[in-house]
């Protein structure tokens, strides 16, 4: 078949997509990536894909997403594909109705979380549900990342049958790496017995971050790491101030690392990983950070608290709040034996229920398997 995959952004191809296109590919498809452009294509590129970029926009500025839209149906129009795999809420609404408007004859989605479940307006919610419910008719082949998403699908007759796929890792990548940690704290020059949290995210207020850096001036046994950049698409408000006044609090027990793509040496140099955000699909951070055997501190929301098991593989706190966040931290720093077990545990978990291998099998058999439809080019 010829396979459109279809996203946002140059982060989520890169990071999300990359793995699942080349088990399509080594299936014998070809495949296309489809999301704005950025840097972080280079390194699609470099592996003989062939990307296509549009003019995709994480807004809901009707004129950004009517261009958007044109520009698809343009591309799709132009490349006749057999199949077009939509990702992510807004991209993934845009690309559907595109392919329906082109008569492509197999439509798939994959959701990542849905906007009506995000902070907003109530009437923004609404509108969100009625466009995924529209989005869903037109949907053949439906997945989901986490349980919780499957069930809302079939709740809120978005979907008759969604299919809860997960997400997964590699972890032949992300393992317990004694050589990497001891490489990565000499080069930052960081003790070998100094406890480590750390936090792998784009720096955006709903990962948590305000609540992460208060908390931590009530955790003066450890440091904070915190890896990853705010892209030029992300919105809200700037946390500047919120690093800013950290900065000043933590001093040197703060460290900004910015963009790495060495988050497998990072991870095995650390003692903990927490991701603190208010809301989420299933994150990949914390399958990496399970199967590295960390210990995960998150929060009791979608995604997270299907993957962390309370109390043997790590902690849930409730979201928005610091006091709890910086118990849990605590708690953790001050046991090195109970990092150890939930770490332990932890990675047994996820290599039962996050590996790479067996979430892309399945998400391809099914894509492989989708319905054909009578297209009308």
């Amino acid at each position: 078949m010829k396979i459109l995959e279809v996203t946002n952004v140059d982060f989520s191809l890169r990071h999300f997509l990359l793995p699942l296109m080349r088990e399509l590919r080594a299936r014998g498809h070809e495949v296309t990536g489809v999301c704005a452009d950025g840097p972080l294509l280079d390194d699609v590129r470099e592996e003989g894909f062939r990307v296509v970029t549009v003019p995709m926009a994480r807004s809901l500025s009707p004129i950004a997403q009517f261009r958007a839209f044109i520009a698809l149906i343009r591309l799709i129009r132009r490349e006749r594909p057999d199949l077009v795999h939509a990702h992510m809420p807004i991209s993934g609404l845009l690309a559907r109705f595109a392919a329906k408007l082109c008569g492509v004859p197999r439509i798939a989605y994959t959701c990542h979380g849905f906007l009506f479940n995000q902070p907003g307006s109530r009437l923004r919610r609404a509108i969100a549900l009625m466009l995924e419910r529209a989005a869903g008719r037109i949907t053949d082949t439906y997945l989901t990342v986490s349980r919780e998403e499957a069930q809302d699908a079939g709740r809120l007759h978005i979907h008759r049958h969604p299919h809860p796929v997960g997400n997964g890792r590699d972890p032949g990548i992300f393992a317990p790496d004694p050589a990497a940690r001891t490489r990565i704290r000499a080069a930052m020059g960081v003790p070998g017995d100094r406890v480590v949290i750390i936090a792998v995210s784009r720096l955006v207020r709903h990962k948590g971050y305000p609540e992460l850096l208060e908390a931590m001036e009530s955790v003066p046994g450890a440091e904070l790491w915190i890896v990853g950049e705010r892209l030029a698409s992300d919105h809200g408000e700037s946390l500047r101030p919120a690093f800013d006044r950290a900065a000043a609090q933590l001093g040197s027990r703060l460290r900004l690392t910015g963009y790495r793509t060495d988050i497998p040496a990072l991870l095995a140099a650390a003692d903990i990983f927490t991701l603190p955000s208010h809301f989420e699909g299933l994150p990949m951070s914390i399958i990496e950070a399970m199967l590295t055997g960390l210990p995960v501190v998150a929060t009791s929301i979608r995604g997270p608290r299907e993957q962390v098991v309370p109390g043997k593989t790590g902690l849930l706190v409730p979201p928005g709040q610091a006091a709890p966040l910086a118990e849990a931290l605590s708690r953790l720093v001050a046991d090195s034996a109970l990092r150890h077990a939930m770490g332990k545990q932890g990675r047994f978990t996820a290599l039962q229920r996050f590996s790479e291998k067996t979430v892309l099998k399945e998400t391809a058999d099914l894509l492989e398997n989708t319905p054909r439809r009578t297209g009308f080019f």
